[in-house]
């Protein structure tokens, strides 16, 4: 009797310990932004088209077919005429930089933004305990840093970590986690190396667009469990289970099924979409993907039009485009999607916990003419006249004076 007392007492006490070690795991381990700081260069980086012209004048082994790509993808890129560019690049160094064009490009902007971010915090910058530098990365490094963070933060309470996101490009003057560099078409697809002629720059193959959706499609499929409410998943799974059956259904029948596959409401569980602004059409397939509107791909469009692709930090730049806008609200929820070389995709969900007003923001002073009537790019209108060119009769040194 007394042993089975003590058995019953063991089972009790194992399973109390059980429920108070996932109350343990899950106590404490909670990640806050409590500011971030985007970098704003100064005026004279600025690309205009002018000076865009004549930086690509300045590379002597372009001919008229590479002139007819560079009109097409600057046209079509969603890049404004505000964007910025290192100083080697005014100064005419672009064919032979240095380490050290790197590292005073850091130094410019880091110790502003390391001092704005540290300042009015309710902690000295002696308490820091974690500091991460990510330079350069790319652009998947920003939430691959937060995740670093949040891993930290598991095993040591009441921490201040302080993350640093950037690309540096003066070295680089080139035209959930989910990893698929196992795959040899994931991995080369978006790879810098030398072309057949030797010449170091970054290579975008045409396998790219399908190594992103697969990517994309695998990291969707383990977040949307967690950030989605039940109904919603719920919902879906009765769809494509009705959808499947009627497919079956008409196939049997000899008829050709025409039945869309369902797609599931991401819009049920996320207020606002902070997407990577890796170009137009990355805002675009994302958007499809996710039947997302016009509202919620303008934060990612206006910042790849005023800022361009800033890569590892271009997520801040979107959120302070929200901030500024004062769309975020308490409560409201901002699904963060990134992608990288590898092929990566990673996505992480943040949860406003008071009304943000933007200020001090880098779109203070420009956001009240966004979005513009229009984003055409002024490239067509002043160089068009290049697709209408003959190779046989084409003079590059006419092109752009």
């Amino acid at each position: 009797m007394e042993l089975l007392t003590l058995l019953y007492a063991l089972s009790v006490f194992y399973f109390l310990f059980m429920i108070w070690k996932r109350v343990d795991a899950r106590r404490d381990q909670e990640c806050y932004i409590l500011d971030y700081q985007c970098h704003k260069p100064t005026d004279d980086r600025m690309l205009d088209t002018e000076f865009c012209g004549k930086l690509i004048k300045r590379t002597k082994n372009l001919g008229l077919f590479e002139y007819k790509f560079l009109l097409k993808a600057i046209v079509s890129s969603g890049i404004g005429e505000q964007t910025y560019a290192p100083r080697i690049m005014f100064e005419g160094r672009e064919d032979n930089p240095t380490l050290l064009d790197g590292i005073s490009e850091w130094k410019s902007f880091s110790m502003t933004v390391l001092q704005s971010s540290l300042q009015g915090q309710p902690f000295l910058p002696q308490k820091l305990m974690c500091l991460l530098l990510m330079s350069p990365c790319s652009p998947h490094a920003s939430l691959i840093s937060v995740d670093l963070v949040r891993n930290i933060f598991k095993s040591n309470k009441n921490l201040y970590a302080l993350v640093v996101t950037s690309e540096s490009l003066s070295p680089n003057w080139y035209s959930v986690r989910t990893h698929h560099g196992a795959r040899d078409e994931s991995f080369d697809c978006c790879i810098q190396k030398e072309d057949e002629e030797g010449r170091l720059g970054f290579h975008l193959g045409k396998n790219l667009p399908k190594a992103a959706t697969r990517a994309f499609v695998d990291n969707l499929r383990v977040i949307s469990p967690k950030i989605l409410p039940m109904s919603e998943l719920l919902r879906f799974m009765v769809v494509s289970l009705v959808k499947k059956l009627m497919s079956q259904t008409s196939s049997k029948g000899g008829g050709s099924t025409g039945i869309s596959k369902p797609a599931i409401n991401f819009r049920s569980g996320v207020d606002h979409f902070c997407l990577h602004t890796g170009g137009k059409a990355v805002i675009d397939g994302i958007g499809k993907s996710l039947e997302l509107s016009e509202y919620d791909l303008e934060p990612a469009r206006m910042t790849l039009h005023r800022f361009g692709n800033t890569s590892a930090s271009s997520l801040w730049y979107v959120l302070g485009y929200m901030e500024a806008k004062k769309r975020l609200k308490k409560g409201d929820r901002v699904l963060m999607i990134s992608f990288g070389a590898g092929f990566k995709c990673n996505s992480c969900l943040w949860e406003v916990v008071r009304d943000l007003g933007g200020d001090g923001n880098v779109w203070n002073d420009c956001i009240a003419g966004y979005p513009p009537e229009s984003l055409a790019n002024p490239f067509m209108e002043k160089y068009g006249w290049i697709n209408q060119e003959d190779a046989n009769t084409f003079k590059s040194k006419e092109v752009f004076l």
